[in-house]
């Protein structure tokens, strides 16, 4: 309940500072309703519609009722509603995200533990090496690549682009996000690889798994009884920074290969200053951060119960 008692505090600061931040930005939002060459008349006109002409208060105050009502406001250029085209860009940037994410942490788990057992021999080191050029390689960089492969030159999938009629058209759909996921669950995969062996190294040079060697458990069972669940508890919070931080990198990938998603529509939004459409996706993707974060934390405490002993103690 008191994490629960974070995660609201946490969504209404973010509310707060994202409105404030996309107020203190140079120009008015009027600006996207009128012309070059438009009078004043026309200008205050324009202020009038989206609200810029109210104080900051009252302007706070209807920002704040409208999250209340789930109403994210209309957007300046199309005038349709924001939270259903937000809907509509979910359908794609998040099945790419949790596809990826899933990927990545098949790959990385068994990686990072064979890293960790086998670093003296060869495929361990080269595991630790491969790892490492993996996160220094920009995603966009193995996103033109795996293009010119397997799009340009093989012909195997498509380069860019998404069905129109989205997953109404489910192969289409999934042969539109593989070379995204791919790229994606490389990035990912790479970096989980380090923490993973990391924490695999922790768990090896510790006390419990020498006792249970000591006890007649062979090294395997040690490892998978006592070795995984506690080495398990700093990856997680791990993974939840990485899940998010690629919910918020999907914009490059997306991008890259023309997704229509919560990335293009953020740039789109910018690019025509679209203050309504801006501030929609900056609120529900950082929704989406605080949710994960809360996801994780409460996975850690009922992986290890030391933490709820702790939580526990302190409250009382």
């Amino acid at each position: 309940m008191r994490r629960l008692a974070i995660l609201l505090v946490s969504i209404v600061i973010a509310a707060m500072v994202l409105f404030l931040l996309l107020r203190l930005l140079p120009g008015d939002p009027a600006n996207a309703l009128v012309s070059v060459g438009a009078d004043a008349a026309q200008i205050e006109a324009a202020r009038r519609q989206v609200g810029s002409d109210l104080a900051l208060s009252e302007q706070f105050v209807q920002f704040v009722s409208s999250l209340a009502r789930l109403d994210l406001g209309n957007s300046f250029v199309s005038h349709t509603p924001v939270l259903p085209e937000i809907a509509k860009r979910l359908a794609v940037t998040v099945p790419l995200t949790l596809i990826s994410f899933f990927i990545a942490i098949i790959i990385a788990l068994p990686l990072g533990i064979i890293s960790a057992v086998k670093s003296e021999r060869w495929y361990g080191w080269l595991i630790s090496v491969v790892s490492q050029l993996g996160i220094a390689v920009p995603v966009f960089w193995i996103g033109i690549l795996l293009v010119t492969v397997f799009a340009v030159n093989l012909r195997l999938f498509p380069s860019g682009g998404f069905p129109s009629r989205g997953w109404l058209r489910p192969e289409a759909a999934i042969d539109s996000l593989v070379l995204p996921v791919v790229t994606i669950s490389i990035v990912m995969s790479a970096s989980l690889i380090r923490y993973v062996r990391s924490a695999a190294q922790d768990v090896l040079g510790s006390d419990y798994l020498r006792t249970a060697r000591a006890l007649g458990a062979s090294f395997p069972e040690a490892l998978v009884r006592h070795g995984i669940r506690n080495g398990s508890v700093p990856v997680i919070s791990i993974i939840g920074i990485e899940l998010a931080s690629t919910l918020l990198g999907a914009v490059v990938v997306e991008r890259v290969f023309s997704l229509p998603g919560l990335g293009s529509m953020l740039l789109l939004g910018i690019e025509q200053r679209d203050y309504p459409s801006v501030q929609g996706v900056l609120f529900i993707s950082t929704l989406l951060v605080l949710l994960v974060g809360f996801a994780a934390d409460i996975t850690q405490r009922l992986i290890d119960p030391r933490l709820r002993d702790r939580a526990a103690g302190s409250s009382t």
